[in-house]
């Protein structure tokens, strides 16, 4: 049985500076770039008989710069609708409430654009790809390009778990690598945050 490869796309401004881009389609930095180029080796290894994205530039521009072919965009593998915090980092949303957790309190609406969505949402998108994907793993690995706080969910959904357990994953980085297997019939986190 293959392995999922997780994706996080490169670098950009609103990653280095922690600000919540979620359906912005913030682009690449030139350190973004760079680093999704180092992972085309490892990955050329690899072989992955499918490739998934989420269609956002920074995302599809990453799969293109590793050298992964034959990518098929996937709106379930869009990062969480932020809604009124889109654009905003952690301390910006804290000042206005207090002790606010993305995990537990979830987000506000926003405008027509980014209206929002919780936790059990995100958890339903990662499951409708897990259940894509699974049956293709038989002939290989699978590898997915996505978001932080999405690649966070989707790899707890895979070890069975809630997604609020996802708060116990660290971030994986912009540009590094993530691997979910099996190990004796038991889903697992074999490698998280390979740059």
């Amino acid at each position: 049985m293959g392995e999922l490869i997780v994706i996080r796309h490169g670098q950009t401004e609103w990653s280095l500076s922690g600000r919540h881009a979620g359906r912005t389609d913030v682009p690449l930095t030139a350190a973004g770039e760079a680093a999704a180029r180092a992972l085309a080796p490892r990955l050329a290894r690899r072989r992955p008989v499918a490739v998934l994205s989420s269609p956002l530039g920074r995302a599809m521009r990453t799969a293109e710069l590793a050298g992964l072919t034959g990518v098929e965009p996937d709106p379930d593998l869009l990062e969480w609708d932020y809604g009124g915090y889109e654009g905003l980092t952690a301390e910006q949303i804290r000042e206005a409430r207090p002790g606010w957790e993305l995990w537990r309190d979830g987000v506000v609406p926003g405008d027509a654009d980014h209206p929002g969505e919780q936790l059990p949402e995100v958890a339903a998108r990662t499951d409708a790809v897990l259940d894509r994907i699974r049956p293709l793993l038989d002939d290989g690995d699978v590898a997915v390009v996505a978001h932080g706080h999405l690649a966070r969910v989707l790899a707890v959904r895979w070890l069975g778990l809630d997604a609020s357990a996802a708060r116990l994953l660290g971030h994986p980085h912009p540009g590094t690598l993530g691997f979910l297997a099996t190990e004796d019939g038991q889903p697992c986190v074999s490698a998280w945050n390979v740059p």
